[in-house]
């Protein structure tokens, strides 16, 4: 079976569980209506949960991708364990990323309750919050990932040559710059947000 087949399968899938939802939560489908009827509290906190979850989850990933080609390499090159465990750090450096955006979007979070807490004013911080949160996750987990590829083969070429590890630590450094993008689109999506009231 092709890939594109298997994304197109997946795609029907997701699309079919969006729709499943929908029908569960409203009745019909309307995505509209399940915008209006959701608590903009609910999507703030998912936004923040997005934030530091899928961050945690591209470092996680990143790790274990650069940590088992470290252990590989420093089978035949024993040299190479300390000098690449900078890209471990890399790595670790997109989970505090999202720990530090989910704490910055918290602040936005007060406790409101009743109808007060439907007006459009809220809504919109909901929403900010969702899609900065969101936006900054993927961008985390994305990262991490690349961050992992760019520091297995660093850690390879290291184990082979060891001119080779300064041009590849270069390329992971530009990877690492996703992170940073991901949580300056993140503070700019949420920048006119004010605190629920």
């Amino acid at each position: 079976m092709g890939y594109s087949l298997r994304y197109l399968i997946s795609y029907f899938i997701t699309l079919s569980i969006i729709v499943v939802f929908l029908l569960i939560i409203t009745g019909r489908i309307d995505f509209l209506l399940l915008l209006k009827t959701t608590n903009p509290y609910s999507w703030a906190v998912l936004g923040i949960a997005l934030c530091i979850g899928l961050s945690i989850v591209g470092a996680g990933w990143g790790i274990f991708i650069t940590g088992s080609s470290i252990l590989g390499g420093a089978v035949k090159a024993p040299r190479i364990r300390t000098k690449n465990l900078i890209s471990i750090i890399f790595c670790e450096v997109v989970a505090i990323y999202g720990v530090i955006m989910a704490i910055v979007f918290s602040a936005k979070l007060q406790s409101v309750s009743g109808e007060a807490l439907r007006t459009p004013s809220n809504y919109f911080t909901g929403y900010s919050l969702f899609w900065g949160g969101a936006t900054v996750g993927f961008c985390n987990l994305f990262c991490g990932i690349a961050v992992g590829i760019s520091g297995s083969t660093a850690a390879l070429a290291d184990a082979q040559d060891q001119t080779l590890f300064v041009k590849i630590l270069v390329i992971e450094i530009f990877g690492s710059v996703l992170g940073l993008f991901g949580l300056i689109i993140g503070l700019l999506v949420t920048g006119k947000a004010v605190e629920f009231s």
